[in-house]
């Protein structure tokens, strides 16, 4: 039986592990309501969100519940109506932008056209919250540059310009850009976007890769369901600007969830690893 809002509110603001062992979260954001400059309604309601640190957490739902409005508040590129978020005890608005960069690296949606550059100039840019203005690179940026390159598998277009790159590759770039930052956290909106089926796996197994070597902590937002739930150590299901559920992915994926947030009709194995069986669209409600 699915539980309550209140039950799930409850439970997210004391998050323990299988041994009642209290979680420390990276990101926090308590009692957000979020809206665009735009308009007046309010897209995302949240009272309590974790974004546990030294894990992976997947953002999940359909397209307009809310996903990437609170990445960008969690990113701090969104300004709450109410509520705060904090990184690491601290209030994101206590950062300068320079300071946060070092703390968080972001990939949005909206990446900024620069035809003109090569690939390896774009991966320098994610140095630049290490640098003074006028301080050339030095040789800890060329070590996180040439990592970030060999993570993302960029080696061979390194040289080539932007403007020539397919939508996979480019993307890869911007990952590898942001990879360079070398951040105790990151925040990624939809990173396999235009990417075939090998190279959505190569840039999950770097983030994993990331997460167990370096303890970096991950908010990601993924639309394949079965994915995020293989991938993640913790899914956040996001519903008409709410939260429906917060978890590990054995108990936040459920044929509940499948119906209530996806609207399909689905069945789940769970052995031998968790499997999504979608038998058929729901009606709209």
């Amino acid at each position: 039986m699915a539980r309550t809002q209140q039950e799930r509110d409850r439970e997210r603001t004391r998050i323990t592990d299988d041994d009642g062992v209290a979680i420390e979260s990276a990101l926090v954001g308590d009692k957000l309501e979020l809206s665009y400059p735009s308009s007046d309604e309010t897209i995302v309601e949240c009272a309590r969100l974790d974004i546990p640190e030294e894990a992976i957490t997947a953002l999940v739902g359909p397209n307009g519940s809310g996903k990437s409005t609170l990445l960008k508040a969690l990113s701090n590129h969104l300004k709450p109506d109410t509520g705060t978020v904090r990184i690491h005890g601290e209030d994101l608005d206590s950062f300068d932008q320079k300071e946060l960069a070092r703390e968080l690296g972001v990939l949005s949606q909206e990446n900024d056209s620069l035809g003109s550059i090569s690939v390896e100039d774009l991966v320098y840019h994610g140095r630049y919250p290490h640098r003074g203005f006028f301080d050339g690179p030095d040789e800890a940026d060329h070590r996180a540059v040439e990592r970030a390159i060999e993570l993302a598998g960029i080696e061979g277009i390194r040289d080539t310009e932007l403007g020539q790159l397919s939508g996979g590759q480019k993307q890869l770039a911007w990952i590898a850009m942001v990879l360079a930052q070398d951040t105790d956290a990151l925040l990624l909106d939809e990173p396999t976007t235009f990417l075939d089926v090998h190279h959505q796996f190569r840039v999950l197994e770097t983030i994993r890769q990331l997460n167990e070597e370096k303890g970096v902590t991950v908010a990601v937002i993924l639309h394949d369901i079965t994915q995020a739930a293989r991938f993640a150590d913790y899914l956040v299901a996001m519903h008409d600007g709410k939260l429906y559920d917060w978890g590990p992915p054995e108990e936040v994926v459920t044929e509940q969830l499948l119906a209530d947030v996806f609207g399909v009709e689905a069945t789940i194995e769970y052995e031998p690893e968790l499997q999504v069986l979608p038998k058929r669209a729901l009606p709209d409600r």
